[in-house]
């Protein structure tokens, strides 16, 4: 049957999430919700428009994917350029990268947090929608949403410090390392800025936990399944966002795979289509589609990792893991918590950072030409894994480009999520827009990042159909 013609309801747009997207709710003939499948309504063809473009050009033309995320664009596309040109770039040129990366996440952990899910948590997810905003939060709890203010204009300042730029700062990567070296003073100004940072990210851990009794219901019903986890790690198994390898467990904990070489990544991950949506669906390739879901983000590198690394975090870490069988921790709600514990890890991470003298150091850069025709750079985005793959000719031109989002990682859950959420919270008979903001919450919790995530390998799934004015299917053609 024609999905066009079954009952359904439609949420459409998704409300605060970066880029446009829509929930169809498919009802069964007793208006029982059957399934739910969230669709991607835009489409970007970052892969196809590079082809052509000398490989140096593809830092600053892939960050242009998103405004939020830009960071982590530049740096899995670097270290793409990084294997072609078949360098490794000097420390301090990854210690800067890195220190870069930590802003990153700091401000848009912040945003989402803050910004775009506060609103739920703090106001409540039946709370009048024309409030039920940062807006609502500015007039209800100026304090909270001043710190988130604060914080993620620290991570933007960091960002800023050190590549020139807040958004967009592609001047200032390049292949083999980047321009130029961090000043002392920078470096101080950092430093002085870095503790209210850490005293603002620590007292919202504090009170998210004191609040996490009262949401039971959606810890319980929000996204809380089985499912494969991948996130990068380092070489002692500990939290990675910028180099590592990628480890993927199962639900009990047990490791399934892990890719040392990032060129392999083919091996492990599959990616499918559907007629439905303009994003594509990633799986674990030992498993097969749609059954070998995984989940990438927060949550997901949580759940790889044996540790974080740093003091405080490490202590959250433990107290983390309780909240899950074997140390799993299975309900998207808690992409949340792992969100602001990653926040913390961040802090730490860019104050020892900082303190090295060698991030001093004026030697930034190496320098070569084409050395091989291929390469695949790999760092964890705030959302999740990122990889872009890149084929060049002897000229260095783009012959072929391949960018799995981190967002795209999540799509198989995203469905599955919204697929619970709704089942559980839309009765038909006596619709609320409550029930509905639910459906929307959970996909908040992953914090999507659209605008990056619509590409697709090879031959796009597209379906066609032709309507007459009174809304008869005149003919349809699927490609």
């Amino acid at each position: 049957m024609d999905k066009t013609f079954e009952k359904k309801i439609v949420i459409s747009p998704v409300t605060r999430i970066e880029g446009h997207a829509q929930v169809n709710i498919l009802l069964n003939s007793d208006d029982t919700v059957k399934e739910a499948q969230f669709k991607v309504v835009d489409f970007r063809g970052f892969e196809k428009f590079t082809e052509g473009r000398p490989y140096y050009e593809m830092p600053s033309i892939t960050s242009r994917s998103c405004g939020i995320c830009p960071v982590s664009h530049l740096l899995a596309s670097a270290k793409a350029c990084d294997a072609i040109v078949g360098v490794t770039p000097p420390k301090t040129a990854i210690m800067l990268r890195h220190l870069m990366h930590m802003g990153q996440l700091i401000q848009s952990h912040a945003l989402n947090f803050f910004h775009l899910s506060s609103p739920d948590l703090l106001l409540g997810f039946d709370s009048d929608p024309v409030s039920r905003n940062i807006f609502g939060l500015i007039e209800k709890q100026p304090d909270i949403a001043l710190q988130g203010i604060k914080l993620r204009r620290f991570g933007q300042e960091l960002i800023e410090k050190v590549a020139g730029k807040r958004i967009h700062s592609s001047d200032w990567i390049q292949p083999g390392g980047v321009k130029w070296p961090l000043t002392l003073e920078r470096v101080d100004y950092l430093r002085n800025e870095l503790p209210e940072a850490l005293e603002i990210t620590q007292n919202t851990l504090a009170k998210f936990k004191q609040m996490l009794d009262g949401f039971g219901d959606e810890v319980e019903n929000f996204g809380n399944f089985p499912s494969y986890y991948m996130g990068l790690v380092n070489p002692d198994g500990g939290l990675e966002h910028y180099d590592g390898k990628l480890r993927i467990v199962d639900k009990d904990g047990n490791i399934a795979a892990e890719c040392v070489d990032p060129l392999r990544y083919q091996e492990f991950i599959g990616e499918a289509v559907e007629p439905y949506t303009f994003m594509k669906f990633p799986y674990f390739k030992a498993i097969g589609y749609p059954e070998g879901a995984y989940r990438v983000g927060p949550l997901a590198r949580l759940n790889v990792a044996s540790h974080c690394g740093t003091p405080l975090a490490d202590e959250e870490f433990k107290e983390f893991k309780k909240l899950g069988k074997n140390g799993v921790v299975q309900s998207t709600f808690h992409y949340h918590y792992a969100r602001l514990i990653e926040t913390l890890f961040c802090i730490e991470t860019a104050k020892k950072l900082l303190e090295d003298p060698e991030i001093l150091s004026e030697h930034v850069t190496s320098r070569a030409m084409v050395n091989n025709y291929e390469g695949v750079g790999v760092a964890e985005a705030p959302r999740g894994t990122l990889i872009h793959h890149y084929k060049v000719d002897p000229q260095g031109r783009i012959t072929w480009n391949n960018m799995i989002i981190a967002t795209e990682h999540n799509n198989i859950a995203y469905n599955m999520a919204v697929t619970q959420v709704a089942k559980k919270y839309v009765k038909t008979q006596q619709l609320q827009e409550g029930m509905l903001n639910r459906v929307e919450a959970v996909i908040r919790a992953f914090d999507p990042c659209l605008s990056c995530a619509t590409h697709a390998v090879g031959q796009m799934a597209l379906d066609i159909k032709l309507f007459d004015s009174n809304g008869n299917l005149l003919d349809r053609q699927i490609r």
